[in-house]
């Protein structure tokens, strides 16, 4: 036969609200002793105390006293005064005038004349000049009138050159070069005429053909007429 408790003497049925309890309880006591005054313990009355009396000090009252300055006696009148007459003469200083005059004669220096040197420009190279010689009938730019130069300085030579002199001479047949280089003076004329050929008689000739060349405007360097030289080779054919 088992023994039945009975279910309101359980106590375990109550567990939660004890500890609920006991949880407020804790609380409480730790407010309270947090919440307790305390206060500082006391040794009776020793009455006050002024620090400000010990602070305070009489101060003198002083005064400034500026240091009296000796007064400087005046200077001791002369015994005797003496009165001098004028009676010195004073010589008096002549400031010579820089002016001249009319009827005084004045020597003046003489002035050398400094001739001006002209600046002479030698010969250019008919590539490199910055005004060409114009050949007859040219025109156009500088760069125009170049190609027109060397047009009709080949035209010149094709036209009154004998082809007929290298056959003559009983030249190898072939290809012939010949040079031809001249110079166009300050006045546009042909001149200081040389080539090299491969028989005298055609460099005779050739010279002779280019002395043939008409007068042409002179080439100019910095805006001044100059000599200008050029070359030009020639391949003669002989059959």
């Amino acid at each position: 036969m088992e023994i039945k408790k009975n279910p309101k003497s359980n106590l375990e049925n109550y567990s939660k609200i004890f500890m609920q309890i006991g949880l407020v309880l804790a609380l409480f006591v730790t407010y309270a002793a947090i919440e307790k005054k305390t206060y500082d313990r006391t040794y009776g009355d020793l009455g006050t105390v002024n620090m400000n009396a010990e602070m305070e000090e009489d101060i003198p009252i002083t005064e400034r006293v500026e240091p009296v300055k000796p007064k400087t006696p005046p200077p001791p009148a002369p015994e005797k005064i003496e009165i001098v007459e004028d009676e010195k003469e004073i010589e008096e200083t002549v400031i010579e005038s820089t002016e001249t005059d009319e009827t005084v004669a004045v020597e003046v220096e003489e002035i050398e004349e400094v001739e001006e040197v002209e600046e002479v420009i030698e010969d250019v190279s008919f590539m490199i000049i910055e005004d060409v010689p114009v050949f007859p009938g040219c025109k156009g730019n500088k760069a125009e009138l170049k190609k027109c130069f060397s047009k009709m300085i080949q035209k010149h030579f094709l036209r009154k050159f004998d082809a007929e002199l290298p056959n003559e001479l009983g030249l190898s047949s072939g290809k012939k070069k010949v040079y031809i280089g001249f110079k166009i003076d300050k006045n546009g004329n042909v001149v200081n005429i040389n080539a090299r050929a491969p028989h005298p008689k055609i460099k005779s000739e050739v010279i002779k053909v280019m002395k043939q060349l008409p007068k042409m405007k002179p080439g100019k360097q910095r805006g001044k007429p100059v000599g200008v030289k050029y070359s030009i080779p020639f391949t003669l054919i002989v059959e």
